[in-house]
């Protein structure tokens, strides 16, 4: 069966859906159904930002991690993991070699590890903000005291990237042994009210996971309204407890990305490398469902390929001039424009 056809064209028209209106939904959509939520999500960014597609220089510039996701290759329990951690100053030298090839915005990624101290991080974040005074700094390193996150907006840093997860308490207790649903979402308030332009999100195909799941994961960020919001497929790594699971799919996650389009139309979304891990074509299938931003790799090729938060990531061997140039060619072969500038929120542009 189809789904009602007046639901759609509700998401579209007023963006926003009932809970029982995104289960439903989820639970009876067809192909025709799909192709109709991805024009939809299409005509809204193009509302909001154009055919622009912002480009961020992502740095991973550590796979230590002091917590033990069900899900994650770099958890705490994996022994199998080369463990590696970029000085301060390689991590200025990737942000040196981004800003020559046109990035305005660095995406400083690692996984909780706590030897980059508060003191640490600051001195980083300045250093970076004394150089590069124009660009937009994101920070996406986890779980810190609010305090720390003050400390380090004071420093120079503009964004915050935290995905929420689950918006399942049960779901998110049972695959993140070592954390706690309510300091997530504490967290991700106190990144607000200091003024950070906050990043939520979650994935798709979790084991567990229900429709009414992914409806409440929506309804949280209709609530919350981050700036950006980051979709991506469950990929099962082989070295976790969650390793031979049946993964999340493009076709759900490509939903997902669409629907968050409807019901968030100012957010920033990016079409995650996850999804070109899965299909070759997966990131120009999202920019065409609704996501508007590509984050390509300049962390250094010698560790680039230890940083597996899933198995079989792409782009593990190229360089970050390849991956800079291949990625705008790609843009445009879908048919939008990349965008090297800040990519600041619509919603942050008028706040």
């Amino acid at each position: 069966m189809s789904i009602k056809p007046n639901l759609l064209e509700k998401a579209y028209q007023t963006n926003d859906l009932t809970r029982e209106e995104i289960t439903y939904l989820l639970e009876n959509i067809t192909p025709a159904d799909r192709e109709i939520l991805y024009s939809l999500a299409l005509k809204t960014k193009q509302a909001y930002y154009g055919d622009k597609v912002f480009l961020r220089g992502l740095i991973e510039f550590s796979n230590i991690c002091r917590q033990d996701c069900l899900y994650c290759g770099i958890r705490a329990s994996n022994a199998k993991v080369e463990r590696y951690r970029l000085t301060p100053e390689e991590i200025l030298a990737c942000c040196d070699q981004g800003y020559k090839l046109g990035y305005r915005t660095f995406v400083l990624q690692s996984g909780e590890d706590l030897w980059y101290t508060e003191e640490i991080l600051v001195e980083l974040i300045s250093a970076i903000r004394k150089s590069y005074p124009e660009a937009a700094i994101t920070l996406s390193i986890g779980e810190r005291s609010p305090e720390t996150y003050q400390r380090l907006f004071a420093a120079g840093a503009n964004r915050f990237l935290m995905r929420h997860e689950t918006a399942s308490a049960e779901l998110y207790e049972k695959i993140h042994p070592t954390m706690h649903f309510e300091k997530r979402r504490a967290c991700l308030n106190a990144l607000k009210e200091l003024g950070y332009q906050v990043g939520a999100g979650f994935m798709v195909g979790l084991p567990g996971q229900t429709p009414a799941d992914l409806a409440d994961d929506l309804r949280y960020l209709k609530e919350f309204h981050p700036d950006m919001i980051g979709i991506g497929p469950f990929i099962p790594h082989s070295e976790t407890p969650l390793g031979a699971e049946k993964g999340g799919t493009l076709e759900d996650t490509l939903v997902m990305v669409a629907l968050a389009r409807l019901l968030i139309p100012d957010s920033l979304i990016p079409a995650t490398t996850a999804l070109g891990t899965l299909n070759p074509q997966g990131r120009e299938l999202a920019l065409k469902a609704g996501a508007n931003v590509v984050m390509p790799i300049i962390t250094p090729t010698s560790v680039r390929k230890q940083y597996e938060l899933y198995e079989n990531k792409i782009c593990g061997d190229d360089h970050p001039e390849d991956c800079r140039y291949c990625i705008e060619r790609r843009i445009q072969e879908a048919g939008f424009e990349a965008d090297l500038g800040r990519g600041d929120s619509r919603q942050f542009i008028s706040r």
